[in-house]
């Protein structure tokens, strides 16, 4: 069957603060190079769409004032988001993204900031300033699929009352100075902390996202079903990162 996968990039030209157009970038060549079709619509604030529509949702990184100024637009998309998500269009969701998917998100001057209320874990500021940086290497299981994750982290952000986490932090912070873990995943969403980008350090989290979306057509489609791509590049560049953290792949 000819496979067709669509996403809506909200809020492109205000949340792209830590490279998120290198996911997008990814996600088109490994599709691509699949023969795989990839629609990609980005969607700014005031701009009409059916969220319905999509195979997968993305929604990138944003400072605090960037945040705010789409929290009237992206509430006032509540509805459609909760009916596209309980229709299997998969979510992907970095830094400010991710934070906005919870109960609220505490800027720096502790101002609160509502999110989406999806689920129960809220963001609150870091004390004094203070900020998770570095770099990050998470060990996930993602619906059996076990994974190193690669990426770096920059947030003031201290997110708790995280029921699903992505995965369990071998090096650096995570959700927050003593979390541990790292993340959220639940099915439905995958919301992190890491950028870098994201999906150039961790083809396999790449091809695990457009499964994810190829499933809301395909309930049967399997990680496995996807064509094998040569990563020979991507899996030097991992092994070197590893290696320098002082950590066995």
């Amino acid at each position: 069957m000819d496979r067709v996968m669509k996403v809506a990039w909200m809020y492109h030209d205000i949340m792209d603060l830590y490279g998120d157009t290198g996911n997008m970038m990814v996600l088109k060549k490994r599709c691509e190079d699949r023969d795989i079709q990839f629609v990609l619509h980005t969607i700014g604030i005031g701009q009409e769409a059916d969220l319905n529509d999509y195979n997968l949702i993305f929604l990138g990184g944003g400072a605090d004032k960037e945040q705010m100024s789409i929290i009237p637009d992206l509430l006032s998309r509540k509805e459609n988001i909760k009916e596209a998500m309980d229709n299997h269009t998969f979510v992907l969701l970095i830094c400010g993204g991710y934070q906005l998917f919870g109960q609220y998100y505490e800027a720096a001057d502790k101002t609160q900031i509502p999110g989406l209320g999806f689920y129960n874990y809220h963001t609150d500021t870091g004390k004094e300033g203070a900020r998770c940086i570095g770099n990050v290497v998470v060990d996930a299981i993602l619906d059996g699929f076990e994974t190193k994750i690669i990426g770096f982290e920059n947030h003031g952000g201290q997110t708790v009352n995280v029921d699903h986490p992505l995965g369990k932090v071998i090096k650096g912070y995570g959700n927050s100075f003593d979390a541990g873990y790292e993340g959220f995943y639940d099915g439905k969403i995958l919301g992190t902390y890491l950028h870098g980008p994201l999906l150039p350090k961790n083809p396999d989290i790449a091809d695990f996202v457009i499964t994810k979306a190829l499933q809301k057509n395909d309930p049967d489609f399997k990680f496995s079903d996807l064509k094998k791509l040569d990563d020979t590049w991507e899996t030097r560049a991992r092994e070197a990162i590893l290696s320098k953290l002082d950590i066995q792949n």
